[in-house]
């Protein structure tokens, strides 16, 4: 059996709840919330199966040396004193990024460049050869985070960021990231128990996470690569044994994901990303202008969609959330719905008091997410108040 190690799962902030528990679930040890991270104890196996199957992790690192730095040269001289034979051959290669919270270490491109140069030059010291940096494919990914005066220097095991699940090939003008989709709906608590729907699908993010939460698909199967599979240590077999205990727990769904757009050219490439994702069965986009739709038929509905916040797109915010509000109050009658937005003075024309409010961060925009809740009774609906 491999020994188990330390990894810090990196997430998006207000997202720490579920990826702690999405941690619990499968099977991880000594699971510890911090900001935007949550630390955890896992075998090598397990660090395979948190990569593929986390659908709110955005990196998972494993940690495997900390110091105290007070100055560059600290720096240097502790990465050069580290095995990295031990991790890399002399005729790999090497890219490094650095995090930095510290009065004393300003610039994180020249915290990496430190750290490359000790090694490629313990690496020539020793055998006259030195390994080369790729940025796009390196052999090895290494992160450096420095806070304060304390370095932990670990190995990246993802490679590109988790988002980058690999079903999609068309993207629109404000496209979600993928994380960012599966969490809100997480943080909606669907359980794929209902129909799902979001009226404003965009290249179909939120149906493809919605798709794969209900059939418990897991998220990263049909990434190209993951760091890991550059390593020395890379254990095929053992990756093909996790892949398929992980298939093995996927579930039948027997509810409608539907999804509209009013602009053709998105409901392609929703379509186009569905077929990759093979979801096709689950899944139906229309072009719909949301506006002028009505729900069908009695059952509970449940909408989670990412309206438009002014940023990117050129539109009457005013005037769009009251629409957004009057659809929901007059033809959405058992329908929980939630939508997220940076564009907290748009959210007062909605013209409905909603139940919840969560505060996220979509990429730097400081946002909301939240819910209205609209009753079954007369056409018009009775919301929460």
């Amino acid at each position: 059996m491999d020994e188990n190690f330390k990894m810090v799962a990196k997430t998006l902030f207000g997202f720490e709840d579920l990826l702690a528990n999405e941690l619990t679930q499968l099977g991880a040890q000594d699971v510890k919330k911090s900001v935007r991270n949550v630390s955890f104890v896992g075998d090598k196996g397990f660090m395979y199966k948190a990569n593929l199957g986390l659908r709110t992790a955005i990196k998972i690192l494993k940690p495997i040396h900390s110091f105290k730095v007070f100055n560059e040269q600290d720096l240097y001289n502790n990465i050069y004193k580290m095995p990295w034979e031990n991790y890399l051959k002399s005729s790999g290669s090497l890219a490094v990024d650095a995090t930095i919270h510290s009065q004393v270490f300003k610039h994180s491109l020249f915290i990496a460049l430190k750290t490359k140069d000790a090694i490629v030059d313990r690496f020539r010291d020793n055998t006259g050869q030195r390994p080369n940096v790729d940025l796009k494919f390196p052999d090895l990914k290494i992160n450096i985070h420095i806070d304060r005066n304390d370095c932990t220097v670990s190995l990246d095991t993802s490679g590109d960021s988790l988002h980058k699940r690999g079903y999609k090939t068309a993207t629109n003008i404000a496209p979600i990231n993928e994380v960012l989709a599966a969490g809100l709906i997480m943080l909606s608590g669907w359980d794929g128990q209902c129909d799902f729907m979001d009226p404003m699908c965009g290249s179909g993010t939120m149906l493809i996470e919605a798709a794969m939460i209900a059939c418990n698909i897991p998220p990263n199967l049909m990434r190209k690569e993951f760091a890991f599979e550059r390593w020395q240590d890379w254990d095929v077999d053992l990756f093909e044994k996790i892949e398929e205990s992980l298939l093995k727990k996927t579930r039948d769904f027997h509810y409608k994901i539907i999804g509209y757009d009013k602009a053709p050219s998105a409901v392609y490439k929703a379509k186009d990303n569905i077929k990759n994702a093979q979801l096709d069965d689950f899944i139906t986009v229309k072009h719909e202008d949301f506006f002028k739709t009505q729900k069908g038929g009695n059952a509970k509905l449940h909408m989670v969609f990412n309206p438009p916040y002014g940023e990117r797109l050129n539109i009457d915010m005013e005037q769009f959330y009251k629409n957004i509000g009057d659809t929901l109050k007059q033809n959405y009658p058992g329908t929980d719905a939630w939508f997220i937005t940076s564009n907290l003075d748009a959210l007062k024309f909605v013209g409905l008091r909603p139940s919840r409010k969560i505060q996220l961060f979509n990429a730097k925009l400081e946002s909301r997410l939240v819910k209205y809740v609209m009753y079954e009774g007369s056409k018009k609906g009775k919301y929460m108040k």
